[in-house]
């Protein structure tokens, strides 16, 4: 008995695609930015409407729940580290880890050059650790209590830390986006992050100009209140170099190369062991109840209490509820090959050099504004790219150098990406107050389209040389 022909799926014209995601894009904005909604609700509506579309378009129920699955699956990673690090900055405060880096941050820290010291910090500890989540995480966490204390703007602060963490991470051979961009290149690592510090350096170094004239305009804060913060640091947590172990940890599994979930369990496993060793009488449940809800601080200090009471898997359960919605949107927009069609019919107009580097940064930022997922920010537009940088005899770092500028700087400032919502979480400041101020992914962005048209300038030049001789 023969079967019958499953009906074939319908293709999308590119007008088709365009209306589509200027629909979705109207929505979201509309509804985030105007009306200034949590992301989660505009995320599951955009979400649902799209399913219908595509189900009165003529998608079979089993492609749309591809779909679905096929953008989860890419965000499986970030969604398990999201939880671990809740219990990481839950762990570390109960350790007295993210207060001792506080208290010592009090005691060297000027306010002039607060901001500077942010940025150059978490520059650092994103390029030994390899990941900008842990530094937002970590030392991100300290700066912001630090920045509370000297009356800064909570969005500059957050501004400051997420472009060190970020800048930090797209440089470090350690980086799951650096090394993800390299491989989907096929080049050396180390030759990728040679062609990074091209563009990345000089927006490093722009970002450190603007953090240091930002912070010249601070107020001094008062010296009462800062030894006001530091007394109550040390009356309600351990203050001492021991607590920084955990940190010490971090970064040594990092250099070996550890992943990151392994790495950041053994992380929060040793500042449990300190925290005990300070406070013996802890119990078992006090510790599973830490590792579900958080720490709450306890002290004379309201203002401690209210930056050291936080963290625990409960406290990342509604970004993850966001991520999960923007993935599976995402997940359908690439099921029914709208983003494809779109990307296809840009790969077809592009000219030259610089033609070729704006189309593949746009699209990168393009997959970053629909999924929200730096993964595939970088993936899809370096597989779609990858031959047409060939046939333009451009190499291939210039491909791979754009997939982490454009694909995994700029997931940082998008409000509903894997990226944005894990910042506004974890610092709890929102997104559009620290956006304005993470002038780094905007900087680098640019940098690497101005060298995609210096590398069609040079190859002229070039040219021009052969010729003569």
């Amino acid at each position: 008995m023969k079967k019958k022909n499953s009906r074939p799926e319908p293709v999308l014209s590119l007008a088709e695609s365009i209306v589509v995601l200027l629909a979705i894009l109207g929505l979201l904005g509309f509804l985030i930015i105007i009306k200034q909604q949590e992301p989660q609700a505009p995320l599951l509506i955009a979400f649902v409407l799209l399913m219908i579309y595509g189900r009165l378009r003529g998608f079979s129920w089993q492609t749309i729940t591809k779909g679905m699955r096929t953008g989860l699956r890419a965000g499986v990673d970030p969604l398990v580290i999201f939880l671990t690090i809740g219990v990481l900055i839950a762990t570390w405060i109960f350790s007295g880890t993210i207060p001792t880096i506080m208290y010592f941050g009090f005691q060297i820290i000027s306010v002039k050059f607060f901001l500077p010291t942010v940025f150059l910090v978490c520059t650092l500890v994103a390029i030994a650790c390899g990941s900008s989540f842990t530094s937002v995480s970590t030392m991100g966490i300290a700066f912001i209590g630090i920045g509370a204390t000297l009356h800064f703007n909570p969005g500059l602060t957050a501004g400051a830390i997420v472009s060190g963490a970020f800048c930090g991470a797209n440089i470090s051979p350690l980086s799951s986006t650096t090394n993800l961009a390299a491989s989907t290149g096929q080049i050396d690592i180390y030759k990728h992050i040679k062609a990074l510090l091209w563009t990345d350096l000089p927006a490093w170094g722009l970002s450190l100009v603007f953090f240091t004239l930002m912070g010249m305009n601070a107020h001094a804060a008062s010296l009462a209140s800062i030894h006001h913060m530091m007394s109550g640091l040390q009356s309600g947590f351990w203050i001492s170099p021991v607590t920084l172990l955990p940190v010490a940890l971090l970064i040594g599994l990092a250099f070996f190369k550890v992943p990151a979930v392994p790495s950041l369990g053994l992380g929060a496993m040793l500042a449990i062991a300190i925290g005990w060793l300070h406070k013996p009488a802890t119990t078992i449940n006090q510790v599973s109840d830490l590792i579900m809800n958080g720490y709450v601080a306890h002290t004379a200090n309201k203002t401690i209490n209210a930056l050291l009471s936080k963290g625990g898997i409960s406290s990342m359960l509604t970004s993850e509820a966001l991520i999960i919605f923007a993935l599976t949107l995402g997940g359908l927009l690439i099921e029914f090959k709208i983003v494809r069609t779109i990307i296809e019919k840009v790969e077809e107009k592009v000219k030259g050099a610089g033609g070729l580097t704006v189309a593949t940064a746009l699209t990168a930022i393009g997959v970053n504004l629909l999924v929200g997922e730096h993964y595939l920010a970088i993936i899809l537009p370096g597989e779609s790219f990858k031959e047409s940088f060939d046939h333009h005899n451009l190499p291939r770092q210039c491909l791979t150098r754009i997939l982490n500028d454009a694909g995994a700087a700029v997931n940082a400032i998008v409000p509903w990406s894997v990226s944005g919502v894990f910042i506004a979480s974890t610092l709890q400041v929102d997104n559009l107050a620290f956006i304005p101020f993470a002038v780094f992914p905007t900087l680098v962005t640019i940098s690497c389209i101005i060298a995609g048209f210096s590398t069609r300038a040079s190859q002229a030049t070039s040219k021009a040389e052969l010729v003569l001789n």
